[in-house]
């Protein structure tokens, strides 16, 4: 086996863990296979590979040398010590992962049963996202106050844009390509690919399409229909190359706006979202145009990021009279 088919960089794992290893080449390439076939979404693939590394590093602590050695007790004891360091989500992450590696290296006939098959996780049942949401004017702010001199600036506004009335995740948003933002019945559309295959096809509101052709043009981009949309800059030159951004650029870039905008409020990428959708449905939007917006399979989901409610619960702790 190669090496470069055994440190899975794309599972965040790193170097097989020694169980895997000591088990043999029929485990290691089973294992692979289990990242490379089984799981296709890259975010799940990453988030996956960090758990069974850390479960399986836990074990080699245990003194557990051998695959067919971890027993449903293991499982526990390991899920029993996560729940005192991880959210309750995190933790059935974890466990989720832990029992779909073991099927998998079961039906590849590596191991007799799977020790993780009958051990139960947290209960854990939210009506409200945790995801922390901006005000209307807040966003408008952020929006309209943002320095856009410079192509840099301009591509920043388009990106926020692009998540707050698109209700787009940042995955779907860094994946556009120019041909993505196209003219169809006198509109302008965004043709968004979102995670588990799907591809959702938004109009464009009429502000977030002023933002993406001042930034289109400020690019020179918009003949490039086959490049990025969203592009990552040269260090602090403010001139865009042909590569596009991560995640984790659109991230930092988020925090700097946000803090030179001097909003308080810890928002992330995903923040967007859910102040988009809470922003639609407190203006009379339906839940179900809502979840379809949104790409979601379920109301309940769209429903966790609709946090109308805020405000009332604040005013009704200003009713306290002491």
């Amino acid at each position: 086996m190669s090496r470069d088919l055994i440190t899975i960089e794309n599972t965040g794992g790193g170097e097989l863990p020694a169980l895997i290893a000591g088990a043999g080449k029929r485990a290691a390439w089973r294992f692979v296979e289990f990242f490379t076939v089984n799981i296709r979404n890259q975010n799940t693939r990453a988030a996956y590979g960090r758990a069974a590394a850390a479960f399986l590093r836990w074990c080699e602590g245990q003194g557990i040398n051998r695959l067919e050695d971890v027993q449903p007790v293991h499982v526990a004891a390991y899920i029993e010590r996560l729940q005192g360091e991880r959210s309750a989500p995190t933790v059935k992450q974890h466990l989720a992962c832990i029992r779909m590696l073991f099927d998998w290296l079961v039906t590849g006939q590596v191991i007799p049963t799977n020790p993780a098959h009958s051990v139960r996780g947290p209960r854990h049942s939210v009506s409200k996202g945790s995801t922390p949401v901006l005000a209307s004017e807040e966003a408008s702010t952020l929006l309209g106050g943002m320095d856009v001199s410079s192509v840099v600036g301009l591509r920043d506004r388009a990106i926020i844009a692009v998540m707050t009335y698109t209700f787009a995740r940042v995955s779907a948003v860094v994946g556009l390509k120019v041909e993505d933002y196209y003219s169809q019945k006198k509109r302008w559309w965004l043709r968004l690919h979102e995670k588990n295959g799907k591809v959702n096809e938004m109009p464009c509101h009429h502000k977030l399409e002023e933002h993406l052709d001042a930034y289109i043009q400020a690019a020179g981009i918009e003949d490039d229909r086959k490049g990025w949309l969203f592009r990552s800059a040269i260090r602090k030159t403010k001139k865009l190359t042909a590569s596009p951004m991560t995640r984790k650029d659109v991230w930092c870039m988020v925090r700097r706006r946000v803090s030179d905008a001097g909003i308080e409020t810890a928002i992330g990428c995903h923040s967007f979202r859910a102040t988009g959708i809470t922003d639609y449905l407190t203006n009379g939007g339906r839940i179900e145009v809502a979840q379809k917006m949104a790409g979601h399979s379920n109301a309940k989901t769209t429903g966790l990021y609709d946090r109308r409610n805020d405000d009332v619960s604040v005013g009704e702790v200003e009713r306290i009279g002491i």
